[in-house]
């Protein structure tokens, strides 16, 4: 029986952001869990309409979302807390801020992880693998 990937949405409006965060993620975060699959939205209004499109549908599933806090219009931690607030067992949302000094924001949103810029890819790599294991992580 083949494994049931792991659903990933990533949100940044900066493609070489999105392009870091596959690229760290590889086709598995970690030995023990299932390959993933990403959807991937540049813009806060795409990952709405994609959300409620398979809400509608009964098909929304999601396993991590994972959120530049620095994106242009509408940031991922404004997007964390509405997700947070209006999707009905949001799935564990790791957010992206710009300083190590914007804990607190992500703690605001609140995210149930954070990294910060530049993406380092072994600690978002962990992180990400962490959230899907559903283990807590330890904040930085």
């Amino acid at each position: 029986m083949a494994e049931v990937k792991k659903q990933i949405i990533v949100y940044s409006d900066d493609s070489s952001v999105r392009a870091s965060i596959i690229s760290a993620l590889g086709v598995r975060t970690a030995k023990d869990l299932p390959e993933h699959e990403i959807h991937q939205f540049a813009t806060a209004p795409a990952l709405r309409a994609y959300i409620d499109s398979k809400n509608l549908a009964g098909g929304f599933r999601a396993d991590l979302f994972i959120l530049d806090g620095e994106a242009a219009q509408e940031g991922g931690l404004g997007m964390a807390r509405q997700l947070k607030d209006e999707v009905f067992n949001c799935p564990p949302i790791l957010v992206i801020t710009g300083r190590k000094e914007d804990k607190w924001l992500a703690a605001w949103s609140l995210a149930e992880a954070s990294v910060v810029h530049p993406i380092d890819p072994f600690t978002l790599a962990k992180t990400a693998a962490q959230l899907l294991r559903g283990t807590a992580v330890i904040p930085a």
